[in-house]
């Protein structure tokens, strides 16, 4: 066995383990491209006893780099004692709760209840006690990260056989945060005796170890669209007493999970007498609308450009991102989180800088970029490829909107209220986003931003049991389209490719 030091902390691993390996089980490092050598965004700096530089590495890292002894983890093997340094990326800029309206109370807890949003990025958790009062509140990177930065490769890698991997990762992520949680309010983790948690239908699946195969391909049928009730023991997590009662809230389809489902809960969509869209801007792309007395759903694979992930130098909300980019007398300008040396952009900063790069004509319609890589601050850039990948995620989101109003006989402007939900939402500048084209220009005066409105939801049903039956009834009464075989949805998502 070899001793690996981690930025000072030391851990055991037998030699040929892959740093990437190590550093994912101890969810110290996610890896967007699930450690295959493609993004190279899992730089590391070694030093003492690895295998040697491959071809991968030769071909990504750059001479300065490999020079200074930075290795890419997924490629680099133990084969005696090192030492690794890493930046690390905190979760950083998340919104953990959303806007809630004012609820009765009837708690499905005695003492203390805890609510769990699984996204695709990011996890996010709030303690509560039984009169409602909000006690912490805390969020970090999804460790299943480490297996590809999208649901695709995370149901490859669970039929794969990383299937209990990919659920204890994520319990031990929960474990952790109740412990932190626990800590800030002053009680014991046992204290805690209700929780509810909420996810997109992926999510689910691979937290409760349910087969994702199903999910894998068409007709894309859900094994189970949960609103059921578990013990913290079914589940794995150790953080809470065994037979603690666990509620999965409910999906409504394969690919609409129970996020939307407790987003639209939050948004109270379903109780207006007016049509609403609610738009969950994310990894993967979820919007409901409602209208007529009828939901209708669908979600959109967008992918996780606008979490950072699949650009050149994306990165999370944290200190050191570009969250923020504007025009000045020609030129552009940008703001960095906490203040800190530029080291990357972060999705606001993304859609902001896109939409600068559209005003001051170094991009065009179709975004052909004559000369890359286009300096957004010193030294982080955006490249003709990065621009593509925006293309293509805001493309899925506008046509999957046009689609769903479309389907329901809508216009844009019968729309009395846009929604938008979700961590990366909460910071989006509304305007960039419709000169982009990620939303409908139509419908920028009328957005209204809940935060994180799925883990807002959760907690309606942590703090009022009543409210999980309206939550299941939307969810098994909801229309869901099918985008992938709507030729509507082919059709927008070319013309909305433009910007």
């Amino acid at each position: 066995m070899a001793i690996v030091t981690v930025n000072g902390t030391a851990y055991t691993a037998a030699e040929g383990t892959r740093l990437g390996k190590l550093l994912a089980e101890e969810q110290l490092m996610g890896m967007p491209c699930g450690g295959h050598g493609r993004c190279g965004k899992c730089k590391v700096m070694v030093q003492g006893d690895v295998s040697a530089l491959s071809d991968t590495e030769r071909r990504i890292l750059s001479k300065e780099e490999i020079e200074e002894g930075v290795r890419l983890a997924c490629c680099t093997e133990v084969t005696g004692d090192c030492q690794v340094h890493l930046a690390g990326e905190s979760a950083g800029q998340i919104r953990v709760l959303g806007d809630m309206p004012d609820i009765s109370l009837n708690p499905a807890f005695r003492e203390y209840g805890f609510v769990l949003d699984i996204g695709t990025t990011t996890l996010a958790a709030c303690l509560y006690d039984v009169n409602g009062k909000l006690l912490a509140g805390s969020s970090r990177l999804n460790p299943q990260s480490s297996w590809g930065a999208d649901v695709i490769s995370r149901i490859e890698a669970a039929l794969g056989g990383a299937d209990a991997g990919l659920a204890q990762a994520v319990c031990r992520a929960a474990d952790a945060m109740l412990s932190e949680l626990a800590a800030g309010a002053g009680i014991g983790t046992e204290q805690i005796d209700g929780a509810v948690i909420t996810g997109n239908t992926v999510m689910l699946h691979l937290l409760t170890g349910t087969s994702a195969e199903p999910l894998s391909h068409a007709p894309f049928a859900a094994k189970r669209l949960f609103g059921e009730t578990v013990s913290a023991g079914e589940l794995g997590l150790k953080g809470l007493r065994p037979d603690t009662e666990v509620y999965l809230a409910p999906c409504a389809a394969a690919f609409v999970g129970a996020d939307l489902m407790t987003a639209a809960l939050a948004g109270g969509i379903c109780r207006s007498s007016r049509t609403q869209l609610l738009v969950d801007v994310g990894t993967n792309g979820e919007m409901a609308l409602w209208h007529g007395g009828e939901l209708y759903c669908c979600s959109t694979a967008a992918g996780p450009a606008f979490e950072g992930a699949g650009i050149s130098m994306g990165m999370g909300g944290s200190p050191g991102a570009v969250d923020k980019v504007w025009v000045e007398d020609g030129r552009l300008s940008a703001h960095v989180l906490d203040g800190c040396s530029p080291k990357g952009i972060c999705g606001s900063g993304i859609v902001d800088a896109v939409a600068c790069l559209l005003e001051i004509g170094r991009i065009d319609e179709t975004g052909y970029m004559e000369e890359e890589p286009a300096v957004i601050m010193p030294p982080v850039s955006l490249t003709r490829k990065d621009v593509r990948m925006v293309q293509l995620a805001k493309g899925a989101i506008h046509a999957g909107i046009r689609t769903l109003l479309f389907r329901a006989g809508l216009e844009p402007e019968d729309v009395s209220q846009l929604l938008i939900a979700g961590g990366f939402g909460s910071y989006l500048n509304a305007e960039n986003a419709g000169r982009i084209g990620l939303l409908p220009a139509e419908l920028v005066p009328r957005i209204r931003v809940i935060g994180n409105g799925a883990l807002s939801g959760a907690a309606m049903l942590l703090l009022n049991r009543e409210s999980r039956a309206s939550c299941e009834s939307s969810a098994g009464r909801a229309k869901v389209l099918e985008l992938s075989t709507d030729p509507v949805f082919a059709e927008e998502y070319m013309e909305r490719m433009m910007f």
